[in-house]
C-alpha cells in the first residue's frame, strides 16, 4: 500500500508543474498587464512605470519570469500580489480554505443524501419513491447552477432568511466563538445547496444503477440462496461492491465540485478562490492568476488521489496492479 501511494504522489509534480507552465505561457501572451492602466495617469513618469516593471520582472521574457515564480513557489511563497498590496501566499490560502469549506460541505451533503437515495431507489424499483427520486434526480441535472445560484439569492432576498452573499455579517470580529461558527454556517447553506444540487443528482442516479446490476449477479442470488436474510443480502453484499465505482467517481465529482464552485462563488459573491481567479484576471495580476489556477488543480489532483487510495483501500486487486 505504501508503494501504491508513494508512486501516486510523484504523480502529482510534473501534473502541477505543466499546468503552472502552460497557464503562464497563456498569462504572458494576454495584452497588458497590471501597469499598463497606470500608464494612463499622467501623474506617474514613464521612469516610475520602468521601474516598476523592472521590480516586477515584467521586462523580462515570460521563461526567466517563470523561473522566477516556480523558484519561490516551491517554497510555497507566490510573492506579492500587485493588485491587492499583500503577500499572494497569504491572500490565496485564506481564499483556499474558503473554496475548500463550499467544496467539502456540498460533497458531504450531497453524498450522504445521494447515496441512501440511491439504494432506497434501487430496492424499490418502479415504486413510488424511485419515481420521487428519479424526479429530484432529472430537476438537478437540468437545472444549470447560474440559474439555481440567482433563484437561491432572489429566495434569500425575499424571505430575509439567509444572508445576500459574503462569507460571514458585518460584525463578525465582534461575536464569541460560537456566534461566529453560527454566522459561517448561515452564510455557508444556500451556496452548499446549489452547489450541491446537480452532485446530488448525479451520484444518485449512478447509485441506483450500479445497485441494480450488483442484484442480478450470480453471488447475490447464491446468497439468497443460501436463506440469508434480504436486508443482509443487500447491505452486506450487494452495496459495497456497488459502491466501488462511485469511489472512482468522487475523483470526478471534486473536478465538477470545483467547477461548480467558481460558478456559485462570482454569482453569490462567495470569497473563495473561483472569485479571486476572476477579480485577479481582471486586474491582470498574472502571477497571482498562475497562483490561483495551481491551488486549485492542487486541489482536483488531491481529489483524485484520494479517491485512488479508498479504491485501493477497498479492492486490493488495485494494490497489487
Amino acid at each position: 500500500m505504501w508503494t501504491f501511494t508513494v508512486k501516486r504522489l510523484l504523480h502529482l509534480i510534473p501534473i502541477l508543474l505543466g499546468v503552472s507552465l502552460l497557464t503562464f505561457l497563456l498569462m504572458s501572451l494576454t495584452p497588458g498587464d497590471y501597469f499598463t492602466e497606470l500608464a494612463q495617469n499622467p501623474q506617474i513618469s514613464p521612469q516610475k512605470l520602468a521601474e516598476l516593471r523592472a521590480k516586477a520582472h515584467l521586462d523580462r521574457p515570460w521563461y526567466v519570469r517563470y523561473g522566477y515564480w516556480l523558484s519561490n513557489a516551491v517554497r510555497l511563497d507566490f510573492g506579492y500580489s500587485i493588485a491587492y498590496k499583500i503577500q499572494a501566499s497569504e491572500l490565496i490560502f485564506s481564499r483556499l480554505w474558503n473554496t475548500f469549506l463550499l467544496s467539502l460541505s456540498a460533497s458531504v451533503l450531497a453524498w450522504s443524501i445521494a447515496v441512501p437515495l440511491g439504494i432506497w431507489a434501487a430496492v424499490h424499483k418502479d415504486s413510488v419513491a424511485d419515481r420521487a427520486c428519479s424526479l429530484i434526480a432529472f430537476a438537478g441535472l437540468s437545472i444549470p447552477e447560474v440559474l439555481l445560484a440567482l433563484l437561491a439569492l432572489m429566495f434569500a432576498a425575499s424571505t430575509h432568511w439567509f444572508p445576500v452573499g459574503g462569507a460571514q455579517g458585518a460584525t463578525f470580529d465582534l461575536l464569541t466563538p460560537w456566534e461566529q461558527f453560527c454566522d459561517r454556517a448561515h452564510h455557508l447553506v444556500l451556496p452548499t445547496l446549489v452547489l450541491a444540487a446537480s452532485e446530488l443528482a448525479g451520484i444518485m442516479r449512478q447509485m441506483r444503477s450500479n445497485l441494480l446490476d450488483t442484484l442480478r449477479a450470480e453471488f447475490v442470488t447464491t446468497a439468497r440462496a443460501k436463506g440469508l436474510p434480504e436486508g443482509w443480502v443487500i447491505y452486506k453484499h450487494a452495496v459495497r461492491n456497488a459502491i466501488n465505482p462511485l469511489l472512482t467517481m468522487f475523483g470526478y465529482s471534486l473536478a465538477g465540485l470545483l467547477s461548480g464552485a467558481f460558478i456559485v462563488e462570482n454569482v453569490m459573491s462567495w470569497p473563495g478562490l473561483g472569485r479571486l481567479t476572476m477579480e485577479s484576471l481582471s486586474k491582470k495580476d498574472h502571477e497571482l492568476v498562475v497562483a490561483s489556477v495551481v491551488m486549485a488543480t492542487a486541489l482536483l489532483v488531491i481529489g483524485n488521489f484520494v479517491a485512488d487510495l479508498l479504491l485501493a483501500w477497498s479492492d486490493p486487486r488495485i494494490r497489487l496492479k
